[in-house]
């Protein structure tokens, strides 16, 4: 049984046993909801999976982008929506955090697991004409003084910030400069315009500006090559 074949076996196990219905299901198109924006690796990786269910279930699959609040509002879109089978979500590791930031109550218990798909480390991009040529560049500048250069991707307390933050604090300790952002593509449009001097996002996320020549990986923050 395939990865797909599995991830869809437990999805109608979760939602069955509601009624007799259930055994036809889905009757009816289903709503995947994407909290974050459009363009990003959780958008881009969500309309894959789509595409996929959507062969196997043979019923439309309608990605929707909640955006805001660094991903409560689609998170918590997907909390509240029926239990019914015909609205499923994508959730990040940013859930982890909302009440450490203060942000929404919201936890782990407030949802049904059904599968984990995707997992990428952190990587270091910057503008290809920039100052940082390689990476020993960056971290001798994040040592002078952190609080210099302008870094960002999405959300506050995500994975990528917590990334970047771990990285200052064992080269310097400084506060880091983050500019928050409601996902990969914002962010990677102020990296490209020059608003920010460095991008923390997944590098399957920049790889068609890398392509195209506008910028260059530094890293990868994971404890593999």
């Amino acid at each position: 049984m395939n990865i797909l074949k599995t991830l869809l076996a437990t999805t109608v196990i979760v939602v069955g046993g509601i009624s007799a219905a259930c055994a036809e299901y889905p009757e009816r198109p289903i709503t995947l909801i994407v909290p974050w924006g459009a363009g990003g690796g959780t958008d881009a990786t969500g309309r894959i999976l789509a595409t996929l269910m959507e062969e196997e279930l043979g019923q439309p699959i309608n990605v929707v982008n909640r955006t805001g609040g660094g991903s409560v509002i689609g998170h918590k879109a997907i909390a509240d929506a029926d239990p019914d089978g015909y609205t499923l979500g994508i959730i990040t590791t940013e859930l982890s955090m909302f009440h450490w930031l203060g942000t929404s109550d919201l936890t782990y218990q407030d949802f049904t697991p059904i599968g984990l798909y995707n997992a990428d480390p952190s990587a270091v991009v910057v503008r290809a004409d920039g100052p940082f040529g390689s990476m020993d560049q960056l971290t001798a500048a994040i040592e002078e003084d952190a609080s210099k250069i302008r870094a960002g991707g999405a959300n506050q307390g995500g994975v990528n910030h917590l990334a970047y933050v771990t990285l200052v604090n064992e080269l310097d300790g400084n506060r880091a400069f983050w500019v928050p952002t409601e996902g990969a593509a914002p962010a990677l449009q102020l990296l490209a315009s020059g608003a920010i001097d460095v991008g923390v996002v997944q590098l399957p996320e920049a790889q068609g500006l890398i392509d195209a020549g506008e910028l260059k990986a530094l890293s990868i923050l994971g404890t593999e090559r």
